[in-house]
């Protein structure tokens, strides 16, 4: 498939992120107007809940756009998402009848407010990259045993905050939390120095699943509405204290950034690769009846305060052992219900180049092997650092692509329990 060409301004240049072959669902708002839902087109912004007003745009017997959540739309099911699709292409597509009609719904980008595309029912971050598990086991327990030993038969994960996902932009302050120093046999409270990032993909279900009904991994991919980048943000050193025996707590309870906007599963279906050979064989709930990761380029910029952005590292999401669909079915085997709105973190993504680890943990080998970057050197994220994720999967003349998943650090509180006048 090459570009669909649009009449929309930007949306045929090979460089930008939203050609009329993605139209990702985001959420925004302009001075004085409240958040509703909105497709990213070339340079502007499509105002769908405009569109549906006008009658313009019918995607229900009921409005489902005007609200600042792309929930009600997911819930309506796989129809509703390619007609949603089809008419949309309709309206856009160069030499379109109803350009008239569609331009004044049309916003820049630049004029405009992104917020959380949907309302995040629950957060579920996974370990399913073997590169990145494979060094982080190294560097704590050598080499010949860096996976444990249930790695290579199950997509390991752990419950997270809903409320930690923010957008891209939000600015993350440092965070205290109990640290044991080197040597000390007791911990203190104090803010964390190894904070970290992690360049993820996260998965957005848009169909819930039965309480006490396991799903297949067919099953699984089809109630995936679509795609966001993700950077869990990660405090090593509270993290290296409290993971024993049950995994992490409050050293991933700062934030996790998502990116803006919501790429549709449909627009990245030329793009599916396999998952890589089975070292070990998977039991057959975990089966795939075909492809199921993506080839879509990452990379993670480091821009300190008031100077360039470096980039530290670029890997691809075809790089997982377990594709977002096995982690789902994974997620239902106990009969656990999944909701519209849930929130899969890929885990760290990192390839087998040093410079294409997707942590700071791994670029700076747990601190050791300070890494470059514009005026200085970094093994872990300083005050001030701004880091955005990027990602695009390449096409013949386009590419689709997600916009940026930034954020920048701010210092930890003097005292944590300082409240603002």
């Amino acid at each position: 498939m090459g570009l669909e060409r649009s009449w929309v301004a930007g949306a045929n240049v090979a460089e930008t992120d939203f050609p009329l072959n993605n139209l990702p669902c985001g959420v925004f708002s302009t001075s004085g107007d409240e958040p509703r839902c909105g497709v990213a087109i070339g340079e502007m912004i499509l105002d769908v809940a405009g569109l549906e007003a006008a009658g313009i745009l019918k995607v229900a017997e009921d409005p489902v756009l005007d609200v600042p959540f792309w929930n009600d739309f997911m819930d309506l099911g796989q129809g509703a998402w390619s007609g949603f699709r089809a008419a949309l292409a309709e309206l856009l597509r160069e030499g379109s009848d109803h350009r008239a009609q569609v331009e004044p719904f049309l916003i820049r980008q630049q004029e405009a407010r992104l917020h959380l595309p949907f309302l995040v029912s629950e957060f579920t971050d996974f370990y399913a990259s073997r590169h990145h598990a494979f060094n982080v086991g190294t560097m704590f327990r050598g080499p010949e045993n860096a996976l444990p030993p249930n790695w290579l038969h199950i997509p390991i994960g752990y419950n997270g905050r809903a409320s930690s996902v923010v957008v891209s932009g939000t600015e993350v302050r440092r965070p205290w939390g109990q640290i044991r120093p080197p040597g000390a046999e007791a911990p203190v409270f104090a803010p964390s120095r190894r904070f970290d990032i992690e360049l993820e993909m996260g998965a957005v279900v848009g169909q819930a699943s039965r309480q006490g009904y396991p799903v297949t991994v067919a099953e699984a991919d089809a109630m995936i509405f679509g795609y966001v980048l993700l950077n869990d943000w990660s405090a090593r050193d509270i993290q290296a204290w409290e993971y024993q025996p049950l995994g992490p707590f409050q050293s991933k309870a700062t934030a996790t950034t998502i990116s803006p906007w919501i790429v549709m599963r449909a627009a990245l279906e030329q793009f599916r690769v396999a998952t890589p050979a089975r070292e070990r064989p998977l039991l057959p709930y975990l089966h795939e009846p075909g492809p199921m990761l993506y080839d879509i380029a990452l990379e993670v910029g480091l821009t300190p305060a008031g100077g360039r952005e470096t980039v530290i590292a670029r890997t691809n999401y075809r790089e997982m052992y377990y594709s977002a669909a096995q982690q789902l079915a994974h997620h239902t085997s106990s009969g656990c219900a999944m909701n519209v709105g849930d929130l899969l973190g890929s885990g760290t993504i990192s390839g087998p180049a040093k410079d294409s680890r997707g942590s700071l943990l791994e670029l700076s080998w747990g601190g050791k092997e300070p890494l470059a970057v514009e005026g200085g050197t970094r093994t872990f994220i300083e005050d001030g650092d701004r880091l955005t994720l990027r990602g695009h999967a390449q096409g013949k003349g386009y590419r689709i692509g997600f916009g940026p998943c930034a954020g920048t650090i701010l210092p930890a509180l003097a005292d944590p329990w300082q409240r603002e006048l």
